[in-house]
């Protein structure tokens, strides 16, 4: 099993230019998500700026059985490669073998795999270490707080490894010397999602829970989060409110005094190295098993860097 580490604005591979056009099959998690979106973005740019690539791009519309479908599709059609953006991590090994026993390379981007350290020789995954997302956004949290104050945080999806591994790394952060005058009130899913944040935080806020800041697993849901304190009137220089992403809206609502901190998840990289990695297992070529991409923590001192 090897490994890389990928900087931020490194491309990650150099490749020769393909003899014959290659087809690649990507299953994205879902449509409707500004990050995978972003992501799907770099998997285009990257395919564009090679040439002789195309790419067959499904929604599986977070549902793991429409994946694992949209996966046996792509077999059946002969594609080169398949990446995937997972639902969820159990249903991967199920792709895995079916890839693995076509002779198809496959390749997980972003959502690590439940298999990650068992895969097969023609497969990888594409991503960052979450344990350093939510250690550097808590951290921040903590220092801007003093080491002292009452948490509430928005979780993503239980059944997702970046909200699980997100929501423990808070927890741990608060659990060192540094910052264990923190304490977690509350913490509940709004599974991604801007609307149902701003819910739950109406939820909360009509409840007069007493509280610092708002710890999100994403962008989205700190902007819902934001968008419900604003609504009440809430003082916004009277509460901290942190995402992950430091997507395009995020880094607009840390503009406007709103969010205090994210941190950077390049997903245009993520994007544009699953597709390299992709090509050179089609080719059989050498690539790492595990390729990661490093998380930035962006504050509003930093953040015109991730302007673009």
């Amino acid at each position: 099993m090897t490994t890389a580490l990928l900087g931020a604005t490194a491309l990650p591979f150099l490749l020769s230019v393909p003899s014959h056009a290659e087809n690649i099959g990507v299953s994205m998690a879902r449509f409707d998500s500004t990050f995978l979106t972003l992501l799907r973005n770099g998997m285009e740019a990257r395919a564009a700026e090679l040439g002789d690539v195309t790419m067959q791009v499904e929604d599986a519309v977070n549902d793991p059985s429409n994946q694992l479908n949209q996966v046996s599709n792509f077999i059946a059609s002969g594609v080169d490669a398949i990446i995937i953006a997972a639902v969820d991590a159990d249903s991967t090994p199920a792709m895995t073998a079916l890839a693995d026993a076509a002779g198809i390379p496959i390749i997980y981007a972003n959502h690590p795999p439940a298999d990650l350290d068992s895969l097969p020789a023609k497969a990888a995954f594409v991503g960052s270490n979450e344990i350093d997302s939510g250690t550097l956004q808590t951290k921040e949290v903590c220092r801007l707080l003093g080491g002292k104050g009452n948490v509430l945080i928005l979780m993503g999806p239980l059944n997702n490894h970046s909200a699980l591994q997100r929501t423990k790394d808070v927890h741990d952060v608060i659990a060192t010397d540094d910052c264990k005058g923190m304490s977690v009130l509350e913490e509940q899913t709004a599974n991604w999602d801007r609307l149902e944040a701003a819910n739950l935080m109406t939820n909360w806020l009509s409840s007069s829970l007493e509280f610092d800041a708002v710890v999100a697993n994403n962008d989205e849901m700190a902007i819902g989060a934001i968008q419900a304190l604003k609504s009440v009137g809430r003082d916004m220089n009277s509460v901290l409110v942190a995402g992950v992403d430091a997507t395009p809206d995020g880094l607009a609502s840390m503009a406007a005094g709103d969010l205090d901190v994210t941190i950077f998840q390049n997903a245009h990289a993520q994007g544009a190295a699953s597709i390299d990695a992709a090509l050179a297992l089609a080719r059989g070529e050498p690539t790492e098993q595990q390729i990661w991409v490093p998380f930035e923590l962006v504050t509003p001192q930093n953040m015109a860097d991730y302007a673009n």
